[in-house]
């Protein structure tokens, strides 16, 4: 799919725009400077034509602090990556010395740029249109981002300048979702920058850096993935910002989409409250999940060390007993060939379907062994039960009287189910129904 990337200053309503496109609040929009640091990708449909939109941090190439070095990388990934760029300007600001430095940047990069003057529906701002020229890209577009006036005619441009462009190659876009997801500064985005060989995410020591969700697309032999990382979550009596609060709104959402969740820990502070809040958010919503501990490089050890940690994070998080642990380093890349293996297999049982005669020989297997149980002279009995879907695995278990199939009874026939099918990595879902039930 061809890609638009929005490129501008701080504060000039870039992310305003963005989310006027693509029709949902994607990127964080704040009346604070410098809020959206990292690339934002969603795609975006104007008269029946689909392409994808980039959102980019605010540039001021004059700036040299350590965030704007990073955002100036990211902004040069997005021009890379977009055949148009909208090139957004304050009009109630005016045209400044860091618009001028960005014009000459987006020259230099030879894609077509389109001009846009934002606010144009503040007084005074039309009357400026002409000092716009002065960046050299010709007869720009008054828009008012935030009441969607000219946004019409300058997607109208868009949509001339993308048509002009070379047709691409269509192909099913049939990708592993997969979720980083875990407290701040604990090797998110470094892992994915490490994964798939370039600086996709902004990573610092400062933690909270990640402030949005970013995709990244990743093929390798056979497979393709696509990485979402995600903002880390914090306690709530931290989260001061309303960009904080939007950004653990956006974590929860990505889990929602994703197919496999990796819970990355810090391998030098263990599982805390937090972890096991956002891990069990992922297992309630009955997604894959695979414990990763990042920065293990760090650790002093010795050969019980890690299977001490593996106790103590099986202990912390009893409740996703199925999800593998695997010990990586994202600075050194240790295990992250192991790690994208384990996310196929996982992701492969995560779509495991069983054929109800194998099924039902497991269950009568295991009635055999172990009877429900009786209540006041009534036996339970298992009649049979039938995969009804997959992501997770789903189970209906047919029996005479749900009631007396004790929750403990149902945790022992899954049990049993992936003593015979694993299904490493991901929950397995059983539901209990008289037999005389019929709506599955």
């Amino acid at each position: 799919m061809k890609t638009v990337c929005i490129v501008g200053r701080p504060n000039v309503g870039k992310s305003t725009l963005f989310n006027k496109i693509v029709g949902a609040r994607i990127a964080i929009t704040e009346n604070v400077p410098g809020i959206t640091r990292d690339r934002i990708y969603s795609d975006a449909n104007w008269l029946g034509k689909d392409f994808t939109m980039i959102d980019t941090g605010g540039l001021d190439p004059r700036d040299d602090d350590e965030f704007m070095e990073n955002i100036k990388a990211q902004v040069d990934i997005a021009i890379d990556n977009a055949q148009v760029i909208i090139f957004l300007v304050d009009g109630l600001v005016g045209l400044t010395q860091a618009d001028i430095e960005i014009g000459k940047m987006l020259f230099r990069s030879k894609k077509k740029v389109i001009l846009a003057v934002n606010k144009a529906d503040t007084k005074g701002v039309l009357e400026t249109e002409y000092d716009y020229y002065e960046l050299g890209f010709g007869h720009p577009f008054m828009v008012s981002a935030e009441n969607s006036i000219g946004l019409g005619d300058l997607l109208d441009q868009v949509i001339e300048d993308l048509e002009a462009l070379p047709e691409e190659e269509e192909y099913e876009d049939d990708r592993i979702k997969v979720a980083f997801i875990g407290r701040p500064n604990v090797g998110k985005s470094s892992t994915i920058n490490k994964l798939i060989g370039e600086n996709r995410s902004i990573v610092t020591n400062i933690p909270g850096t990640t402030r949005d969700s970013i995709d990244s697309k990743l093929d390798k032999d056979d497979n393709k993935f696509l990485f979402i990382d995600t903002a880390g979550l914090r306690k709530k009596n931290k989260i001061y910002e309303n960009v904080e609060r939007y950004s653990v709104v956006r974590t929860l959402a990505s889990i929602d989409r994703a197919d496999v969740c990796v819970g990355v820990i810090d391998a030098s502070v263990g599982v805390t409250e937090q972890d096991s809040k956002i891990i069990g958010y992922a297992h309630d919503q009955g997604k894959s999940i695979i414990i990763a501990v990042n920065k293990w490089d760090l650790v002093e050890k010795d050969n019980r060390t890690a299977r001490k940690f593996e106790e103590e994070i099986r202990a912390e998080l009893p409740f996703c007993l199925y999800a593998p642990i695997i010990f990586i380093s994202a600075e050194t890349g240790q295990r992250l060939d192991n790690l994208l293996n384990l996310i196929v297999g996982v992701n492969e049982n995560y779509n495991m379907r069983i054929q109800t005669g194998v099924l039902n020989d497991i269950i009568n297997k295991a009635v055999l062994m172990n009877q429900p149980r009786a209540d006041k002279g009534r036996q339970g009995k298992i009649y049979y039960g039938a995969q009804v879907s997959v992501r997770p695995p789903t189970f209906v278990i047919f029996v005479n009287d749900k009631e007396l199939i004790h929750f403990s009874y149902v945790r022992y026939l899954e049990n049993e189910i992936r003593k015979n099918f694993g299904f490493e990595g991901t929950p397995i879902h059983l539901i209990v129904r008289n037999r005389n039930e019929k709506d599955i």
